[in-house]
Parts: structure tokens; sequence; C-alpha cells
């Protein structure tokens, strides 16, 4: 029967199958030392290779963890152009990729993983799964401003989806959003002519923040049932 190639390389914790599939078209991923196409199917025996590098196909318990993500490090498994990236910082014994990103001035909760098959349960936007962050501004909170901010407001072409805040003091508040805009909380309060000095995501679904910055833990088996029920 086989497996298709883009599940065989996410399930072997290789990377995502939305990557699996680029670099499948960009002609990066062998069979057999041939060149294959999208939707080849790879049977048992056969041997598979990215860039040269051969897969081992030996199926391993997946990972997965949650990491507080400092400021000033980078989402990226490029670890050769980003000196400052997530997989040098973590230095972890397997290969493991971030799900989703979390920009490089802002901290909190990032997960990461060697299962592909999850990545597109958590992060599809159409799911309108919640993460929520703490925000902290460079001037006075007003109720309107927060109002506003939970109405929608336009940014890159398009009007943000509806979202909840909670005051927390003069300079800080949560938000809770369902979507994954570029710089998406930036740009909301630059609209309003806030600055964000400080942003931390504190929770992913059912995931919360609760180690400390710069380190990480495994998700419960609690946890990755719920995710994988999604």
């Amino acid at each position: 029967m086989g497996i298709r190639i883009n599940k065989y390389l996410s399930q072997f914790g290789f990377t995502s199958r939305r990557e699996a599939d680029k670099l499948i078209l960009d002609g990066r991923v062998t069979v057999n030392n041939k060149i294959i196409q999208p939707g080849y199917k790879v049977q048992e025996d056969e041997i598979v290779k990215v860039d040269g590098e051969k897969i081992k196909s030996n199926f391993k318990k997946n990972i997965y963890m949650a990491f507080n993500k400092p400021k000033g490090i980078v989402c990226t498994t490029d670890t050769e152009k980003e000196e400052n990236n997530i997989i040098d910082y973590i230095n972890y014994n397997k290969r493991i990729f971030p799900i989703g990103r979390l920009d490089k001035l802002s901290e909190g909760l990032i997960l990461l993983t060697n299962d592909g098959d999850i990545v597109n349960k958590i992060l599809r936007s159409r799911y309108k799964h919640e993460k929520e962050y703490l925000v902290t501004v460079n001037k006075k909170i007003s109720k309107d401003f927060l109002k506003k901010l939970e109405n929608g407001v336009p940014i890159l072409n398009t009007t943000t989806r509806k979202c909840e805040t909670t005051f927390i003091n003069d300079f800080q508040f949560k938000i809770i959003l369902t979507q994954g805009l570029n710089r998406q909380i930036r740009r909301m309060c630059e609209y309003f002519d806030f600055r964000v000095k400080k942003l931390e995501r504190i929770r992913i679904i059912n995931i919360k923040l609760d180690v400390p910055i710069g380190k990480w833990r495994y998700l419960s088996q609690e946890e990755i049932k719920f995710l994988k029920n999604l």
C-alpha cells in the first residue's frame, strides 16, 4: 500500500506536511536516489532522503513541548542563517520544530513537536483556536480603546476578527485572539497610536504558560489528548 511521501516526512518528525510538499516540489526529496513527485507512496523497504540526508524511519515516540520563549529568539529551524534561533537555544537531542511563530520581540508560550500531523489542527485559522496574550503599552489604556480592539481593527487589508480583552491596569491588558495575522497585536495597537512595550503569550488553546522564561516542559497526556481531538 505504502504511505504518501508528505505524511511519511511528517510522521517521522522531519517537518509538517505543508513544508514537506514544498520540499518535494523543489526537488529536494528523493526515494532510492530518484527525485519524486507529490503524492508518491513510499514502501517499507525504500530509502528516503532530503537534501541527500537519509530519513530514519524507525518510529519513535512523538515529542510535544511547551517553551517560554525569551525576547530576541527567532522561531525558525534555519540554524545556519539565524544565529539566535529557537532550535539551537533549546538544544534538544532530537529533531523538533516550532508550531507557528512568535515574533522576535515577543516572548512567552510556543509549542514545539516532531509530529507534523498535529500542526494543521493547531494552526488552521478556520478552526478559531484561542491564543491569549498579556500586553503592556506605552500610555494609559481606556475602556474605549479596548472596546475598539474587540470590535475589529482594519489592518493588512482586512479587519481583525472580534476578540476578547481584559483590563489589568492602566498600562496592561489581556487579549484573546482566534487568528494570527503578522504582528497582529502590535499593528492593532499602532492603529490607535499605542505602542506595545512588552508582548507575552500566556495560553494556546488548552495549554497555559507555566514555566520560567527560557525553560520548557513536556505536555501532559491530558493536554496532548485534547489537541489530538480538536
